[in-house]
């Protein structure tokens, strides 16, 4: 597709940005705004933003809980801002750096929470910065200056949701429905992969691809969620179907591994049951009721566990996604299913990625503020608020050097736009504020197209160029003004650039280690006779973690499948039927500590040291459990285990 082509699927949302824009821009003109470029701004970012990361069409959803997110995020930034100008009024240069530290510890809190919800806290960070930064010749009207931008933030806002309802916006409930039926029929399909016993490799596609939708099928619930109020009862079932589908992809993995050394488990007779092939939800429902007259016949016992498992959560599954589809009133028996078990989520593993994030913002912006005083530049804040902006927004994201490469595209990109809209544009339109709509919305509607192909720079284009047309009320025209604001902004992007660059991120190999040993930490944890604990549901947050070690390490299977054997170990000693005794809680809760001692040594030699500390003490265990009388269903899942600790050492303790 060319450069000026534009698609049809494209031009619904092109116009709704372009609505977004010209409705925000009369508003803010209408009620006298002193900056309406404000509101622009976040009505484009708001509904461009959602856009760009869909590379299409956004759903209503989306604009929605991002719109929260930029008041959440705002709101916070000023509260930041006022406290800190409060507080060191009398020290300017003191402020600043503050400030510096201030958008240096939103960026570390982002790096530690969901990429969602991330956003609030990068941007709270450099809102504070702004707040700052503007009136640090006129303390007095930070309070006037905070109220001014909270409120044309959210009239921003409150433009590109009304934009979106009036041109028919996206719903995702659709797409949740098809989702659900295909993502049953695939669930079916890999286990009978499984059962079959075949190429590993084509397994190790199968159930990535579907941990992955099912990861996808989690954010599709948190825009349905915002879509309307009518959907809280779908939103609960989808909650609940995210583990029951994992369940699934960890039985179904779990039979292909045990097959390995014991292929005798699953006889011909189950081979046969799934030999089957389906098309359709309809086929995949005919055969779960065939499947459940057949164990019910063999019983519990007689029939493999992992089998036995899948069979139960397919059927749930079904129930759920019929709930889901029809948004009926919830059932008894979905009410038990609901209420069953607590999602837990994990300790991040990204806390020295997360350190190097807060080290990168906070010198780029320390930088940036000596640079502005000592040059006595006049655009030299522009620059700096555009090194907070680009460090912030960036370091959330897998890839910060391309973020800041889009947004240094974006800002040289904007210059000629920008330059041509305030020398010809928007002074020939100065006594029509019609024209001055439809020129604006024109460049909105080609700037989207591109953002929606998520064209390098599309998105800082938009941004910047609103940004230094500086839509102020009223409008002044001075070139040597906007060609030093423009300037500023590209040298800010150039020098967070420079500083991605030379703060090197090496938290990669510590990361994934200490993904690994979380994933350890999680199988002992599993061993406790707490019924509190037993009850939580780690498996959401275990499949969390284990696409985290994907996006770590592509392409490295092998870290992978001992990730995935150790969270069917956890699943499989959370169900264990362990004694109950005094002598086994205490020496469990001595065996979760020196595990949490694996994860936070700070050596290779600590490291290797709590972890042979760690397999003694599994062997001392293990005869515990031997005198105690535990069943096969205890002893064998955790001799397991420690074969597979034995077996991984090295993987598991050197950097």
């Amino acid at each position: 597709m060319g450069i000026f082509s534009i698609a049809n699927q494209h031009i619904r949302f092109a116009v709704k940005l372009a609505c977004a824009v010209v409705l925000a821009l009369f508003v803010g003109f209408h009620f006298q705004l002193e900056t309406p470029r404000w509101a622009v701004l976040t009505a484009a970012i708001v509904a461009a933003g959602p856009a760009f990361a869909a590379g299409g069409e956004p759903y209503a959803g989306a604009i929605r809980y991002r719109g929260m997110l930029r008041i959440v995020g705002t709101f916070i930034g000023c509260i930041a801002a006022l406290t800190i100008i409060i507080t060191m009024i009398r020290a300017p240069l003191l402020m600043l750096l503050v400030c510096s530290i201030w958008a240096g510890f939103c960026t570390w809190v982002s790096s530690l929470v969901r990429v969602e919800n991330s956003y609030a806290w990068g941007l709270s960070g450099y809102t504070a910065l702004i707040i700052v930064v503007t009136i640090q010749t006129e303390p007095l009207l930070t309070p006037q200056f905070a109220v001014e931008r909270c409120s044309e933030i959210v009239l921003g806002i409150i433009c590109a949701i009304v934009a979106d309802l009036l041109f028919s916006p996206r719903s995702i409930k659709k797409e949740i429905d098809n989702e659900l039926d295909a993502m049953l029929i695939d669930q079916y399909r890999l286990m009978q992969l499984c059962i079959k016993h075949g190429d590993s490799d084509e397994m190790d596609r199968a159930w990535l691809a579907l941990g992955r939708r099912t990861a996808a099928l989690e954010g599709m619930r948190s825009n349905l969620n915002m879509e309307s109020s009518r959907w809280a009862r779908a939103n609960r079932r989808l909650k609940a179907l995210n583990t029951v589908s994992l369940t699934m992809i960890t039985q179904a993995c779990e039979t292909f591994i045990m097959q390995n050394s014991r292929p005798e488990i699953v006889t011909d007779a189950y081979r046969e049951l799934f030999a089957e092939p389906v098309e359709t939800v309809q086929d995949v429902h005919r055969q779960l009721k065939r499947m459940r007259r057949v164990l019910a016949w063999t019983g519990e016992h007689d029939t493999p566990v992992t089998i036995y498992s899948w069979v139960g959560a397919a059927t749930r599954y079904l129930l759920l996604k019929r709930g889901v589809i029809g948004n009926a009133k919830i059932s008894a028996r979905e009410e038990e299913i609901l209420q069953s078990e607590v999602v837990v989520r994990p300790d991040s593993a990204e806390r020295h990625h997360a350190m190097i994030n807060f080290w990168r913002t906070t010198v780029s912006c320390a930088l940036g503020i000596l640079f502005w005083l000592w040059t006595g530049w006049t655009s030299g804040s522009g620059a700096m608020v555009m090194i907070a902006v680009v460090t912030s927004l960036a370091m959330r994201l897998p890839n910060p050097r391309m973020v800041a490469i889009d947004f240094l595209y974006g800002t040289i990109a904007a210059l000629p736009i920008g330059a041509f809209y305030f020398l010809v544009i928007i002074p020939a339109t100065q006594q029509s504020m019609l024209l001055l709509c439809i020129s604006l919305a024109v460049m909105c509607f080609f700037i989207g197209i591109e953002v929606q192909k998520r064209r390098l720079g599309s998105l800082g284009a938009l941004a910047s160029t609103i940004n230094i047309l500086v839509l102020d009320n009223p409008m002044t025209f001075h070139f040597s003004l906007f060609l030093d604001s423009a300037l500023g902004q590209i040298v800010g992007c150039f020098m967070a650039f420079i500083v991605i660059l030379l703060i090197r991120d090496n938290s990669r190999l510590r990361t994934g280690r200490v993904l690994l040993n979380q994933f350890v930490f999680a199988a002992v944890s599993a061993m406790t006779t707490n019924m509190a604990r037993r009850k939580e549901n780690h498996l959401p947050g275990l499949y969390q973690q284990l696409f985290l070690l994907l996006n770590k390490f592509p392409g490295d299977i092998a870290k992978f499948r001992l990730a995935l054997t150790l969270i069917i170990a956890h699943q499989r000693l959370r169900d264990a039927p362990i004694p109950i005794n005094d002598d086994l809680s205490e020496f469990h809760r001595q065996l979760r500590r020196t595990a949490d001692r694996v994860i936070s040594a700070s050596s290779d030699d600590k490291r290797r040291y709590y972890f042979t500390r760690l397999l003694d003490e599994l062997e001392v265990y293990q005869h515990k459990l031997r005198a105690w009388a535990a069943p096969a269903q205890v002893t064998e899942p955790v001799e397991r285990l420690v074969l597979m600790l034995h077996k991984y050492q090295g993987a598991l303790t050197s950097s």
